[in-house]
């Protein structure tokens, strides 16, 4: 990985008034998927971290985020082996969920051979653009090309691309250079979720770049340390709690953990939080995040992508009690309601052996959700984990709001049953969440069926359909590792009740 610390040569303006108007550059590694068993790196106890400065925000109007996308003609992604230029349209689709003034353009580098039009306004385009964004690209020609016509461009990207481009660039070795320690951190952190192969962390790497060199991106605001003031509430309001969590070994650990990954790095913060929890560390989580929110964060549940809930099964009109008869689904013929074949979410939704447990409490509007799952932990175990969600019916059928404390943080998220096959053979639910006081909002869907395998051939059509909806691509999702699922601690509390009347009269379809 590379960077490069020219400094600008245009005349500042307004809307290059960043700490950091430098060319950014970051070289190919030789990525592999992320290893779960890898130990964290050495640290001592719990420290503040200033992470990134971002730019001061105006009070005018923001004008758009330009970015330029140039992607190697033909070029195959590791996801699923579907083509760059595919991924990368799906992102620029993707950024306008997190503020409409984000626009990327996307090339492939076929277009820099022509004389015609498309190259002209091509090249209009890069003359306006913030950020350059060179994906899989080692054409020589193309090379050539990028080198004559980005020089004023100040924010460069690439990915996956010839070492010869990068030289051209003017980038250093920021293995040896460690001029800017800021810059060095926002290149471990861009380096860390590219390596993770996902469209997630593709879209949430340009994130950090637009938040560091062009303006701040509020779904980021946790870059942005509050220093000392952070520190102050910690030791005035939860001093018990930080020092039982110190002496505590997983608490201790899970610290350490935290520390080393950047703090709006969900992959990378809830493995360790799932690696590591402990009751000292809850503790210490409802203290200094729930009950006091000394990190002065305010994540919302992101309103986009809206999706449209299914709204009829079987012929029938979907009502809230059917619905909930969907989630509770197998769960009574079966020790659990559904098992997730694949998801969406990077952090959330790719661990084994995932069982969801749906059910209707003693009360009665009373419902709960209960994912049961597996976490290879970072020291290499294989240990169960399980959450309790308390549930409430939306206001339209086939819609919900859940909330669960995990380690110590509430999480809201709003569910959508996005589609059900007749025969319960397959679901489709989506969701979009928050953990308000950790400042992280986050969506994702789970693909499920009764026995943990994807939905035979004859459903593909439907479910693309169902995906759609949420604006997901079938490459996207996740395969949960079913294989060695042996003694899952499932099971609901006594007295609880699960399908409605009105369901079991229903003749079942198998």
């Amino acid at each position: 990985m590379v960077i490069s610390l020219k400094p600008p040569s245009l005349p500042r303006r307004t809307r290059e008034s960043s700490l950091f108007l430098n060319r950014f550059v970051t070289r190919p590694a030789v990525f592999s998927p992320v290893n779960l068993n890898r130990k964290s790196r050495p640290s001592l106890g719990f420290r503040s971290r200033t992470i990134v400065r971002s730019v001061l925000a105006t009070a005018n109007p923001e004008p758009p985020v330009r970015l330029v996308a140039l992607v190697g003609k033909g070029e195959v992604s590791p996801l699923k082996s579907t083509s760059w230029v595919e991924v990368m349209l799906h992102t620029a689709t993707r950024l306008k969920w997190v503020d409409e003034g984000y626009e990327m353009l996307v090339f492939d580098d076929e277009i820099l051979c022509s004389n015609g039009q498309r190259v002209t306004n091509l090249k209009q385009e890069l003359n306006q653009t913030d950020i350059l964004v060179v994906v899989a690209i080692s054409n020589p020609e193309s090379v050539n090309w990028i080198q004559r016509n980005s020089k004023s461009i100040k924010n460069i990207i690439c990915f996956e691309s010839s070492p010869d481009l990068m030289n051209r660039l003017g980038g250093v070795d920021f293995g040896i250079g460690k001029k800017d320690k800021e810059a060095i951190e926002v290149v471990k952190t861009v380096g860390d979720a590219w390596e993770r192969r996902n469209s997630d962390d593709i879209r949430f790497c340009l994130l950090v770049i637009i938040n560091a060199y062009i303006r701040p991106v509020p779904v980021l605001q946790n870059l942005r340390s509050k220093g000392f003031s952070t520190l102050g509430c910690m030791v005035k309001n939860c001093g018990p709690q930080i020092l039982n969590c110190l002496l505590d070994p997983n608490c201790r650990k899970a610290l350490q953990c935290l520390n080393q990954c950047s703090p709006v790095d969900q992959v990378c913060s809830y493995r360790c939080i799932a690696s590591y929890e402990s009751p000292h560390f809850e503790a210490f989580s409802l203290c200094v995040l729930q009950k006091h929110n000394c990190l002065e964060l305010d994540a919302k549940i992101p309103e986009k992508p809206y999706v449209p809930p299914m709204t009829s099964f079987r012929g029938k009109e979907l009502c809230h009690e059917m619905a909930e008869d969907l989630f509770v689904g197998w769960l009574g013929d079966l020790d659990w309601s559904w098992r997730v074949v694949a998801g969406q979410n990077p952090a959330y939704d790719q661990f084994p052996c995932q069982y969801q447990l749906f059910y209707r409490g003693k009360g009665k509007s009373s419902f709960w959700y209960e994912p049961v799952f597996q976490v290879r932990t970072l020291e290499g175990k294989l240990v169960w984990r399980r959450r309790r969600y308390s549930v409430k019916r939306g206001k339209i059928p086939a819609t919900f709001r859940f909330s669960v404390l995990d380690n110590g943080v509430v999480s809201n998220e709003f569910w959508t049953i996005v589609d059900v096959s007749d025969d319960l053979s397959w679901g489709l639910f989506h969701y979009n969440g928050a953990a308000r006081v950790a400042g992280q909002s986050y969506t994702g869907a789970v693909l499920v069926t009764p026995d943990g395998s994807y939905p035979v051939e004859m459903e593909r059509e439907r479910l693309q359909s169902a995906l759609e909806k949420c604006g997901i691509k079938e490459w996207e999702l996740f395969a949960v590792d079913n294989c060695s699922c042996e003694n899952p601690p499932l099971g609901i509390p006594q007295g609880s009740r699960l399908h409605s009347p009105s369901w079991n009269q229903m003749r079942f379809i198998a």
